[in-house]
């Protein structure tokens, strides 16, 4: 396993203790381990699934993940 050295924001910091202090993870290692991992494979986007359009999986996706419509800058709807 690869070792790297890191700065972090006093509030990044102060926000990976707090989840160590809540149980949310075993130790700060495994903590900024698995935060890692998950930001990493928020930009794996490259699967079919991840082609589907907005409308077949709006119901499935949470407030965060949703794009308002109005914003979209395909021209299926175009006048």
């Amino acid at each position: 396993m690869s070792k790297i050295k890191v700065e972090l924001p006093d509030q990044v910091d102060s926000d990976i203790q707090r989840l160590v202090e809540q149980g949310e993870f075993l130790n700060r290692d495994q903590a900024v381990e698995d935060l890692l991992s998950r930001g990493i494979s928020a930009y794996n986007t490259t699967t079919e699934e991840s082609e589907t359009t907005m409308d077949d999986d709006m119901f499935g996706q949470t407030a965060a993940e949703q794009q308002d419509p109005a914003l979209r800058d395909d021209d299926e709807f175009g006048f």
